[in-house]
C-alpha cells in the first residue's frame, strides 16, 4: 500500500471504531459521504485490500509491450539516430522505420531507460518577441552559421533565408565560408520560386553593407557624399528590395532560432542519406525545404502574398553577380583582374563605341560578358603580344593557396563556364572574385 492508501485505512478505521463521523471523513479525503460508507462496507467484508483500485495490478490492454519499448531503445542508440533529437527522432522513426508514436510516450521511453535528449535546454528569459509580418514577401530573414554540418573537425557554412510572415524556408545553400556567392544563391532561389521580397533583413556584414557607411556624418551627407553599394546591395537596388540591417542577433530572431532547428536536424539527415560533400548538401537541401516548410511554417495573419514576380526585361544572372566599370581601347578591348579580354561584334547590336565606359558583369552562371547601354554583349580572352625589345624577367613565385584555406572553398564548387579557349582566363577572374576575403 502506498502513503496515500494507508492514509484512507487510518481514517476508515476511526469512523468504523466511532471515533469520527462520516461526514468528517469525508471532508478529509474530498469525497461524498456516500462514498464514505461505501469504503465501510468494503473495509468490513474484504478487509484493508478493497482500499487498492482494481486496476492498479492489471497492465492497460492499449500498453505498448517491452519488445516494442526495447526496439524503440536500441534504434535511439544505433549511430544511425544516436544525435537525433528526441522530436526530430519521432518524425524519423516514422519516415524510416513506419513507426508512429505520439512524443510524450516516446519522451517516457527513452527517458526511464536513462536516455536523454542532446538538445540543450536553455533556461527560459522573458523578452519582447516582435510581432510577425501579415504577409509573405514583406521581409526576408538572411544569415549564414558555420558547423559541423558532416561530423568531424571541419566547418562549413549554410546560408539561409527565412520569411518572418510565415517561417518559411526560401533559400538554403551551403559553402565553405560566409560569402557572397552563397548569398546571391539564396536570394536567386527565394525569386524563382516564390517572386521578389519586398525587403530583406540582415546583419551588418561588409557583404550587405560597406564598413565606411557609418563613418559619414550628417554634415558630410548633406554635402552630398555618397558611399559606394556592395556588390549585394547594389543588386537589391536593381531588383527593387528594400534593406534593414540588425545591430544585434536577438533582432532576427527567427533565423537565429532556424539554425538551432537545423543544427539539431540537418547532421543526422546527411548521415542517413550519406552526404558527406558540399555538392551532395546542396542537391539534398532542394528537397529538404519543403519537408521543412511541411512541419514548421504556419499560416500568415494575410493570405494575400507581397511577392512580386520578376519581370520578363530582367535577367537574374544580370543582376545576382559582380559588376564592375572598364573603359575599353580602339579594339574594343578591356583588362580585368590583369586579364585581357574583347568585346564581341554581336549581329542585331550596335558597335561599342571606342574609348567608351562598359560594365563588365562576372558571374558563376554565366562567366564574363560586357554590358553597354543595357546591351550585353560576349566577349573573348585576348593575349597582347610581347614586346619583341622586351627583357625577359625572372618570374616571380606566386603563392597559392590550399583547397583548404579559410576563404577558399575549392574550384570544384564553381558551375563550370564553358567559352572554348577563353575558360582559363574566366574561371581565374571568377576565383579572384568570389574567394576573396571580405573583410
Amino acid at each position: 500500500m502506498n502513503e496515500k492508501q494507508i492514509n484512507r485505512y487510518q481514517i476508515i478505521s476511526n469512523v468504523i471504531q466511532g471515533n469520527l463521523k462520516p461526514c468528517e471523513a469525508a471532508e478529509s479525503l474530498s469525497l461524498s459521504v456516500r462514498q464514505i460508507y461505501r469504503l465501510i462496507k468494503g473495509v468490513n467484508e474484504e478487509g484493508v485490500s478493497s482500499l487498492i483500485h482494481k486496476n492498479s495490478t492489471k497492465k492497460p490492454s492499449h500498453a505498448f509491450d517491452d519488445i516494442f519499448k526495447q526496439n524503440i531503445v536500441t534504434l535511439k542508440k544505433s549511430d544511425k539516430y544516436k544525435d537525433a533529437n528526441f522530436m526530430h527522432f519521432q518524425d524519423l522513426l516514422l519516415e524510416h522505420e513506419n513507426i508512429s508514436i505520439s512524443y510524450n510516450a516516446l519522451y517516457n521511453i527513452l527517458t526511464s531507460n536513462g536516455i536523454i535528449s542532446p538538445k540543450k535546454r536553455r533556461k527560459v528569459r522573458n523578452h519582447y518577441r516582435r510581432k510577425r509580418k501579415s504577409k509573405k514577401g514583406m521581409l526576408i530573414q538572411m544569415d549564414a552559421t558555420p558547423f559541423e554540418w558532416f561530423g568531424g573537425d571541419v566547418n562549413y557554412s549554410l546560408h539561409g533565408a527565412i520569411d518572418d510572415a510565415s517561417g518559411e524556408l526560401v533559400g538554403l545553400y551551403m559553402t565553405k565560408n560566409e560569402c557572397l556567392h552563397g548569398y546571391l544563391e539564396i536570394v536567386r532561389q527565394c525569386i524563382l520560386n516564390h517572386g521578389i521580397p519586398a525587403c530583406v533583413y540582415t546583419d551588418r556584414h561588409t557583404i550587405f553593407r560597406s564598413p565606411n557607411a557609418s563613418k559619414v556624418s550628417i554634415e558630410e551627407q548633406l554635402d552630398g557624399k555618397v558611399i559606394n553599394d556592395t556588390q549585394f546591395g547594389r543588386a537589391m537596388k536593381e531588383l527593387g528590395i528594400a534593406r534593414i540591417f540588425a545591430r544585434s542577433p536577438q533582432a532576427k530572431g527567427r533565423v537565429e532560432k532556424l539554425w538551432d532547428t537545423l543544427q539539431g536536424r540537418l547532421p543526422t539527415e546527411f548521415k542517413i542519406h550519406g552526404i558527406t560533400t558540399v555538392d551532395e548538401a546542396n542537391e539534398f537541401l532542394i528537397t529538404y525545404i519543403s519537408k521543412f516548410n511541411l512541419k514548421f511554417a504556419v499560416e500568415p495573419e494575410d493570405n494575400e502574398l507581397a511577392y512580386r514576380e520578376l519581370p520578363d526585361n530582367l535577367n537574374l544572372d544580370y543582376i545576382l553577380c559582380v559588376k564592375q566599370t572598364r573603359t575599353i581601347d580602339n579594339s574594343g578591348i578591356f583588362s580585368i583582374h590583369n586579364r585581357h579580354f574583347q568585346t564581341l561584334k554581336n549581329p542585331g547590336l550596335p558597335e561599342i563605341p571606342k574609348k567608351s565606359k562598359i560594365t563588365v558583369i562576372i558571374s558563376t552562371s554565366v562567366g564574363i560578358k560586357a554590358e553597354y547601354q543595357g546591351n550585353v554583349y560576349e566577349v573573348i580572352n585576348f593575349i597582347k603580344p610581347k614586346k619583341s625589345n622586351e627583357t625577359k624577367q625572372k618570374s616571380k613565385s606566386k603563392y597559392i593557396p590550399p583547397q583548404d584555406h579559410y576563404f577558399k572553398y575549392g574550384n570544384d564548387k564553381f558551375k563550370k563556364v564553358y567559352l572554348d579557349e577563353s575558360y582559363e582566363e574566366v574561371l581565374s577572374v571568377l576565383q579572384e572574385i568570389f574567394l576573396s576575403k571580405y573583410a
